[in-house]
């Protein structure tokens, strides 16, 4: 049996990379000729590799790749990834240049700030739920977590830090059996079972069997993300960055650089457990690349959602600083990503500061966000696309469908369309926790991710973990699975401690 090593073959990366050309507006039409005359395929739909090795064409591949690379990007001066190039567009009276065609590009959106004309509100209160007690984790032998000492300090910084928290977590729970699915099977799966919308986990319980033939589960994530499987937080990449981040905080302060990003995934990421844009960056870290050619080395992935998902604690550990929040996320990200893909993890930084502040809505915490990125990128235009139809919208359904059909050019799992789902479902939801994720993963794409990061926007606005209703938190049971080093089982309670820790740090 071969070992068919996922998302770093370059006969499975070209066909990704001339997609992207496409979106940022290169001319790739030659290279995409050679690839077609040699029987290259296209570009895998979901998975990461394609049906078929080819082995065969692995040094063309090397080589389309390295001439796609050279070529000329027409959009690099609406979207620069240079952390002074963005300054310069989103500094108080910038003239943004004009905004170049792209094929892929969304029109561009002249929908007012999120939080001029904020939607009814539709706020529900909960009953307050029981909490488990954190098991106190031993000390680590180095550089992991210790156990806490008695909380202090700011008791509403922290309670909000363990909403969001357990909001994160939930909300990527609630998307991981349908990752991967399309729309449609998602709104037949939910609707099987008088779930939609979406205000409840998925059950395969009086599903009929014909529908689950056509529309499986994801099959990684189905054996614990189900209703009837529930048992404390599963393993996932979505919550194991924001570990990782929340320990890169703790052994170099604020100050790191994209350089100890990189040590500390080589140290303590598992390289299976990184996808798409991660473990392409890892593979250029191991072949002796260095920062931040890391990210753009044969990395087709580099505007994909990869970064957004590891920026939660770049946000919550910067209550009232947006900018810094989205500075510290820069330096995250340029590891792995270029312009839009940095953008998006800026974008939620900055969110999650405003959020954090606990003297905000959802309306101005997007605002918050919007304000530390190009306002003519493909991203700044796709959030502010999805926030106007959420306003302008009354059926959730409506609005996604429209996004999809104006979005749906890009991967699933590339940052544009999900960071303009995100905007809109939150808009939408105007605050409340349940709608929030679940219009979040009744949007499709990236059904985990973008659960996990509404779930982290509307538990931080919640401010308190008893405000979120009992049956998202309860079958968490306060225990997270991962597989960073010391944070196994550890509890939503502790990762709140520790986080509010280098949140107070001077």
């Amino acid at each position: 049996m071969n070992l068919r090593l996922t998302w770093v073959q370059p006969e499975d990366l070209l066909g990704h990379e001339l997609r992207q050309a496409a979106e940022d507006g290169r001319d790739a039409r030659a290279v995409a000729a050679r690839w077609a005359e040699a029987g290259g395929p296209p570009a895998p739909g979901t998975a990461g590799a394609s049906g078929v090795p080819r082995p065969d064409l692995r040094p063309l591949a090397e080589e389309l790749m390295d001439a796609l690379a050279a070529l000329p990007a027409p959009l690099s001066d609406s979207e620069p990834t240079s952390l002074p190039g963005i300054r310069a567009l989103t500094a108080p009276g910038a003239t943004p240049p004009p905004a170049p065609h792209s094929p892929s590009s969304p029109a561009p959106s002249q929908a007012p700030a999120p939080h001029d004309a904020p939607p009814p509100p539709h706020q529900t209160s909960a009953p307050p739920p029981p909490h488990a007690t954190a098991t106190p984790l031993p000390a680590p032998e180095t550089g992991g977590p210790p156990n806490p000492p008695p909380p202090h300090g700011n008791t509403a910084l922290r309670d909000r830090l363990h909403a969001a928290w357990l909001g994160r977590a939930a909300g990527c729970l609630l998307g991981k059996p349908v990752e991967k699915l399309p729309l449609h099977a998602i709104r037949a799966l939910a609707r099987a079972t008088g779930n939609w919308p979406l205000s409840t986990w998925f059950t395969a319980r009086g599903v009929p069997p014909e529908l689950l033939a056509a529309h499986p589960w994801n099959r990684r994530s189905a054996p614990t993300s189900l209703a009837e499987n529930i048992d404390g937080m599963p393993e996932d990449d979505d919550l194991n960055y924001p570990l990782l981040n929340l320990l890169l905080l703790r052994r170099h302060g604020r100050g790191f650089t994209t350089a100890d990003v990189a040590r500390l995934w080589l140290d303590e990421l598992p390289a299976g457990r990184t996808f798409t844009a991660e473990r392409v960056a890892y593979r250029n870290l191991l072949d002796g690349i260095e920062p931040p050619l890391t990210a753009v080395h044969r990395n087709p992935f580099r505007e994909w959602i990869g970064a957004q998902i590891r920026a939660d604690v770049h946000g919550w550990t910067r209550p009232g600083d947006p900018a810094a929040a989205a500075e510290q996320a820069y330096r995250d990200a340029t590891l792995t990503h270029t312009a839009n893909g940095v953008y998006g993890a800026m974008f939620v930084a900055a969110t999650l500061a405003t959020a954090a502040t606990g003297t905000t809505d959802v309306h101005r915490s997007l605002a918050g966000g919007l304000a530390v990125i190009p306002p003519r990128s493909r991203l700044a235009r796709a959030v502010r696309r999805g926030i106007a139809l959420a306003r302008d919208t009354r059926d959730f359904d409506t609005v996604v469908d429209r996004l999809h059909l104006e979005l749906g050019g890009y991967h699933w799992v590339h940052a544009v369309p999900n960071a303009a789902l995100l905007a809109a479902a939150l808009t939408h939801a105007d605050g409340d926790f349940t709608r929030s994720i679940g219009a979040a993963v009744s949007g499709g794409w990236d059904t985990d991710s973008n659960g996990a990061t509404a779930g982290s926007v509307a538990g931080l606005l919640a401010g308190h973990p008893d405000r979120l209703p009992e049956h998202w938190t309860t079958p968490l049971k306060n225990r997270l699975a991962t597989s960073v080093p010391s944070f196994d089982g550890i509890g939503f309670d502790t990762l709140a401690e520790l986080t509010h820790r280098e949140a107070v740090r001077p």
